[in-house]
């Protein structure tokens, strides 16, 4: 493990290494937090990698606060009793410690706690963003314990309208935390099922960047590099989660990812969105689910580009090999082939497959995808992930 230890400067300051997380101290001096709000989900709480975490801050005699009322996709009520607790606290910035959930809520707790409009009013649609007053935004300090959304390395934040069941982006510079600890030896208490799915997270952010229309080298190399490091490190981090060097990899490939989608995203996202918004289904498995459907509807925008990633890859076969292995990666990690296998009892009748494909045509990642989403494609993709027909 010695050989992976970094600092890095893009897009935010990372330090990056097992054992970091005991610079959390050094950390909230550097940027000048000294009353920070500890914003996790309630399963993580819980668990022991918390407690050891406080117990630093307590030793450095570091006055915090703790909240951790967090869904795993969080809605705005959780979003409004954590600024209520920020302000009651006297917070003057938000540790975010977890998965995306957390990290996206913690994110915007420290956003929207010192702004005068609604949330909503920041959306990630043409310069919103301007609305928010800048200097009201606490600093950030992200400790991603999952290896999968990248929000440690974003400049948005997911958020659920509970009025409208529909997940919004909601997207400020100043979201983009100040400095982040990405430290896998947090990561090592993950169950196998949110290894899987947070990783996929990471290979659909990846992989939808790369296949994005538009010119970005820069985003286009780090997509392909994380490309390959979850193809080599998922399943180990996945069968051994102790797997210190398999964690640490997964960890770069999820920051990777997210720094890579500013070149933007594709149908994968905009059809998992509103099934997670509707169905409460875990994000980057419902990604995981909908890959392989997407991935043969876009082919023949994308086949050169594949042929050229899967060589990269030590992928034989081209496209076809492509798919294929993406296929066998999820049989792998126990991904669902077809969304009966990730929502029980699943029931979908023509209304609500309709009002899918509405949410997902006009969802902000939908203008990413290779081929134009029109509402009769995002009926045919959804049925094709209902049915099992790639």
């Amino acid at each position: 493990m010695s050989k992976l230890i970094s600092k890095w400067n893009y897009p935010t300051t990372v330090r990056f290494g097992a054992g970091r997380i005991k610079e959390l101290p050094e950390v909230l001096a550097a940027t000048g937090i000294k009353r920070p709000l500890f914003v996790t989900d309630p399963g993580l709480a819980k668990l022991p990698v918390v407690a050891s975490t406080l117990r630093i801050l307590d030793e450095a005699k570091v006055p915090y606060g703790v909240f951790s009322e967090v869904k795993p996709n969080p809605v705005e009520s959780n979003l409004t009793a954590g600024i209520a607790v920020f302000k009651k606290g006297k917070h003057d910035g938000v540790i975010a410690f977890g998965g995306g959930s957390a990290l996206d809520l913690g994110k915007l707790i420290a956003f929207q706690a010192g702004q005068v409009r609604p949330v909503w009013d920041f959306e990630d649609v043409g310069d919103w963003w301007t609305r928010a007053n800048s200097d009201a935004i606490a600093p950030i300090i992200a400790v991603p314990t999952t290896a999968g959304t990248g929000s440690e390395v974003g400049r948005a934040g997911v958020i659920t309208n509970e009025e409208t069941h529909t997940k919004k982006v909601i997207f400020h510079p100043k979201l983009l935390p100040a400095i982040v600890i990405a430290d896998p030896e947090l990561s090592v208490g993950m169950p196998s099922f949110i290894t899987a799915g947070t990783g996929m997270d990471a290979l659909a952010h990846c992989l939808e960047a790369y296949c994005a229309p538009g010119y970005h080298p820069m985003a286009d190399g780090i997509a392909v590099e994380g490309i390959r490091l979850v193809f080599e490190n998922l399943p180990k981090a996945y069968a051994n989660g102790k797997d210190l060097v398999a964690r640490a990899h997964m960890m770069s490939a999820a920051a990777m990812g997210a720094a890579a989608f500013q070149k933007g995203l594709g149908a994968i996202h905009s059809l998992s969105h509103p099934i997670g918004a509707l169905y409460d289904t875990h994000h980057g498995m419902t990604n995981a689910v909908f890959m392989p459907y997407v991935l043969a509807f876009n082919r023949d925008s994308i086949e050169e580009r594949i042929a050229r990633l899967a060589a990269y890859c030590g992928i034989k076969g081209g496209f076809d090999g492509f798919a294929k292995a993406v296929i066998k990666l999820r049989k792998e990690l126990k991904v669902p082939h077809a969304l009966p296998g990730l929502i029980k009892g699943l029931d979908m009748d023509k209304k609500r497959k309709g009002l899918i494909a509405d949410m997902a045509v006009v969802d902000p990642t939908a203008g990413g995808n290779p081929v134009k989403l029109t509402k009769k494609a995002a009926l045919t993709l959804l049925e094709n992930a209902i049915a099992g027909a790639v």
